[in-house]
């Protein structure tokens, strides 16, 4: 098990480095997003891979509340770990979640934004990645490039 970290956390640092520094961010959430992002071709903006990893907003209200909640049709994805384990050791993350429940915000609601907000910035991080690789000549992070050898 911790030979196909290692050798992960190699890949996946081979990639985008960047994306292991992002809190909350670990070899295996890192591999699972750049395996559903999987090349420029396949979410062309943030909004398509917030769907793809189930955590775009869809219109939930009834009479007088107004809300959102979040489009469960999307494939598995490591948002909600990242999301987790931001809430719980991540210091910005956590005086976020503060101010929001002083705002009334409910923990889910909170939780809904932050997935929202995680998958936004992991989109662009990715996004730039591959566009500075492209000006570098660089070859192209795939999904094929975390396939471990047994």
């Amino acid at each position: 098990m911790r030979a196909n970290e290692r050798a992960l956390t190699d890949s996946v640092c081979g990639m985008p480095p960047e994306l292991l520094e992002q809190p909350g961010v670990g070899p295996f959430s890192a591999a699972q997003e750049l395996v559903a992002f999987s090349g420029p071709g396949r979410c062309r903006t943030e909004a398509a891979f917030a769907a793809l990893g189930g955590v775009s907003p869809l219109e939930a209200s009834s009479g007088r509340v107004v809300r959102r909640r979040l489009n469960r049709h999307g494939i598995a994805n490591s948002t909600v770990l990242i999301a987790t384990s931001r809430m719980r050791y991540h210091d910005e993350t956590k005086t976020y979640r503060d101010r929001r429940i002083a705002e009334g915000k409910s923990d889910y609601e909170i939780r809904r934004c932050l997935k929202r907000t995680i998958s936004r910035s992991l989109y662009r991080l990715v996004q730039r990645t591959l566009a500075s690789s492209d000006r570098s000549g660089e070859s192209k992070p795939t999904s094929a490039h975390l396939a471990l050898a047994g």
